[in-house]
């Protein structure tokens, strides 16, 4: 959760009235945000902003606009001015693979001071680090403008070829031996693995400007007291973030008084003008309103509140601001109004309808299905619902058409959902081969499935057992023990299963429908797991299996 720090008088300033400290807690939880402390010595305010869906408040000009929409002394959507510029940015398609979104700026008028420089700072690293994912989705740089020769050109480069004195240090070297050397190469340097060339900005003269998004270049990357005209760019590999990061950027720069100027970005087949600021709007629905909050507002009083949380109403649209991207369906703009409208003036109603809760008959043969495995001496384990097709299908040497795999996935290791549980379980025990053996461990969840066009969750319990005589015998009492304890009969059936040794493997069958399977597991699957001893598995459709129960 991001925490800021600031001035008081700076944030009295910006808003245009004097706050008490008590105020600024008060105006702290509009914004879902708590007060840590404040140092009468140093003047400093250090606010935790617990919802990291604002990243516009991550600054002391974003909660300051906040209090004054608050107070009134604004309304609605801030105004944003940019000026028209021949400031250009040539995309090169080299970077397209690499990283290939970006977005900038220019501000100008206004000379800036320590503590200006170390608030804009803030937002950047807050921006970067929390918002941006550690600068993978979202990098900013600052610079000097004056020396800076446009147009500037967003390339990539091989890791060898240029040479450049990164920030804070005083020797030219490559990307590579930044990745290598400099603190902030080894930092962040996991970001550009698997590529062969990296981002790279320089300005026309071929003076580099940085290294997206590891490290601006000690040159023109060093913001100084008494710079006012300062360049702004933000690269990533999410388009509709970088514009966002600008945009918040670029509203913060010009509620101090710079005047914002636009930079051209001239992409291989297009080419936009930036900061780009959007125009997002979502259908106003007062019934909704009403039924959600249970309050009767007039269209007078809906679009009052609307107007003190920022938002612009014309005829039944609201329109959001551009440095927010946080607004997914109404009931987003509903709990704005209602914040503003104030919870606590929100009157409380009688409860109607009396009801006696009670557990779900499923979890109630779940709840003791665990406790039977726990009290056989098996640990549980608690495993994430996503996984890969590697972990799934490649390493236990089956094919399935079942696994639900992600499109627009963020990392090759949770880019599937788990369509069954043995295989994590396997995972596990790789992870644990320093562990003292035999090790009994269980695993009960959800998994899902593809099903004629559409999904199927289920409700599985998978237990395995490793150790130098693990075999079918062992997994077989287990199953009896459990089928016993739920009174219920089953029986075995031949299982032709690639994850298992042939012969010793079976399915489940309680009145004609198969629960379960178990067996020992293959050898080919123990050694992609890593693992040394055998090992004996069962997973239970607790889902299917309820259906005989309740």
């Amino acid at each position: 959760m991001p925490t800021i720090t600031f001035s008081l008088k700076d944030l009295q300033n910006l808003v245009g009235k004097k706050l008490s400290i008590e105020e600024v807690e008060t105006y702290a939880h509009y914004g879902k945000g708590d007060l840590e402390s404040y140092t009468q010595e140093t003047d400093e305010i250090k606010i935790d902003f617990g919802d990291t869906n604002l990243p516009y408040l991550w600054s002391v000009e974003g909660f300051a606009r906040l209090v004054r929409l608050i107070l009134g002394k604004q309304k609605g959507i801030p105004v944003l001015q940019v000026n028209k510029s021949d400031y250009t940015i040539q995309v090169d398609s080299s970077v397209l693979k690499v990283r290939p979104f970006i977005d900038a700026f220019v501000a100008k008028g206004r000379s800036v001071d320590d503590y200006m420089i170390k608030q804009i700072v803030q937002l950047q690293e807050k921006l970067c680090d929390n918002y941006g994912r550690r600068r993978q989705k979202v990098a900013i740089g600052v610079y000097q403008c004056h020396k800076i020769n446009f147009p500037v050109h967003y390339t990539a480069t091989s890791p060898e070829s240029v040479k450049f004195t990164p920030l804070d240090f005083k020797k030219e070297m490559t990307q590579q031996e930044i990745l290598e050397d400099h603190p902030k190469g080894k930092e962040f340097s996991w970001i550009l693995e698997g590529h062969t060339k990296y981002p790279l900005l320089l300005d026309h003269e071929h003076t580099v400007l940085s290294f997206p998004p590891i490290i601006n270049s000690e040159e023109t990357g060093r913001v100084k007291e008494g710079d006012s005209e300062l360049f702004i760019e933000v690269t990533g590999i999410d388009d509709g973030a970088v514009h966002l990061a600008a945009n918040i950027m670029a509203q913060a720069l010009f509620e101090r008084g710079f005047s914002i100027y636009e930079v051209v970005i001239a992409y291989p087949t297009k080419e936009i003008h930036t900061p780009l600021l959007f125009n997002d709007t979502i259908k106003m629905d007062s019934n909704q309103v009403r039924s959600v909050l249970g309050l009767e507002l007039s269209s007078a009083e809906t679009k009052k509140l609307l107007a003190k949380a920022g938002y612009n109403l014309k005829g039944d649209t609201v329109i959001i601001p551009p440095y927010r991207k946080d607004i997914l369906h109404f009931v987003d703009v509903i709990e704005d109004i209602a914040i503003m409208y104030d919870y606590n003036k929100i009157p409380t109603k009688p409860l109607e309808n009396y009801t006696i809760g009670s557990t779900f008959p499923l979890i109630k043969i779940i709840d003791r299905c665990r406790e039977l495995l726990i009290g056989l001496g098996y640990q549980e384990m608690m495993s994430p619902i996503l996984t890969n097709v590697h972990t799934m299908n490649r390493k236990m040497i089956r094919e399935d058409s079942k696994t639900l795999e992600i499109l627009n996935y963020m990392s090759e290791t949770y880019s599937a959902v788990r369509s069954w549980l043995i295989p994590l379980l396997l995972d596990t025990l790789s992870k644990n081969k320093h562990r003292d053996y035999p090790q009994k461990i269980f695993e009960q969840g959800l998994i899902s499935l593809k099903n004629k066009g559409g999904i199927a969750d289920q409700e599985r319990l998978a237990v395995i057992t490793i150790h130098e005589t693990a075999n079918y015998t062992e997994m077989r009492q287990l199953l009896d023990y459990i089928m016993k304890m739920l009174k219920l009969e089953y029986t075995i059936e031949e299982l032709e299963h690639p994850s298992f040794i042939r012969g010793r493997s079976g399915k489940v069958i309680v009145k004609d429908k198969e629960v379960a399977l178990l067996g020992e597991i293959h050898p080919q699957v123990i050694r992609n797991f890593n693992l040394e001893l055998p090992a004996v598995a069962c997973e239970l459709n607790i889902s299917e299996l309820s259906k005989e129960l309740i």
